[in-house]
């Protein structure tokens, strides 16, 4: 699994979100909890993080996500660049993926995770056939979202708990190989005249789909 150390564009400056230095903000308690970044309590937390994490340094903030990190891992393919990754480790991220699983070229623009790649676990693997084997050695059901003949409404499908949801790229969507092997393909009902919805958006949606059939709300922000 990798976490990056990248810069990205909330780091690039100051924004309005966040807290200034600690002494400002808390003068009268203590600062010596070892989560603390003393350059953060010194200058101010700009990040766009929750409250709860206001101050704390980066392993710190992956250290407590990885307790209550999901069952729910989230494959992507990337055979032609595609520009939508970021988007998905974004909301990979905000719903404690266990890890974001990049298939076919390790490279993939990181603009649209806007830094929360540096907290959610990444893991490449260079082909389809790759990814499946690792999820038949991990034990964890394969789930394609895809809007094709014979697919499962996602709406009214019993998504599984230990699960994998696996995404194509924009345009030609699930790949063959994908889709062949996955153990059901799920597709998200729509009612316009478009053909499909941006892979992004389509990720978000089957992932809140499978918080609500498993994640105990009573642990959100």
């Amino acid at each position: 699994m990798v976490l990056s150390d990248q810069p990205g564009p909330t780091e690039w400056g100051e924004s309005r979100h966040g807290v200034g230095p600690w002494e400002v903000e808390h003068p009268d308690q203590p600062a010596d909890d070892p989560r603390f970044d003393p350059e953060l309590l010194a200058e101010g937390d700009r990040r766009n993080v929750v409250d709860a994490y206001r101050y704390w340094r980066r392993e710190a903030i992956v250290s407590d996500i990885d307790t209550r990190r999901h069952e729910l891992h989230i494959a992507i393919e990337n055979f032609e660049h595609d520009a939508n990754i970021g988007t998905v480790v974004r909301t990979a991220n905000a719903f404690a993926v266990d890890t974001v699983h990049i298939v076919g070229r390790k490279r993939w623009n990181r603009r649209g995770a806007m830094v929360t790649d540096r907290y959610q676990h990444l893991m490449h693997h260079p082909s389809t056939a790759e990814l499946m084997q690792w999820a038949r050695e991990e034990n964890i059901v394969v789930v394609a979202i895809d809007n094709t003949p014979g697919s499962v409404p996602l709406e009214t499908a019993e998504l599984p708990k230990r699960c994998l949801l696996l995404f194509g790229q924009e345009g030609p969507g699930v790949s063959e190989d994908a889709s062949d092997l996955a153990a059901m393909t799920c597709s998200i009902a729509q009612f316009g005249s478009t053909r499909s919805i941006n892979v992004g958006v389509a990720a978000g949606i089957a992932m809140h789909a499978w918080i609500r059939q498993h994640a105990d709300l009573s642990k959100a922000w």
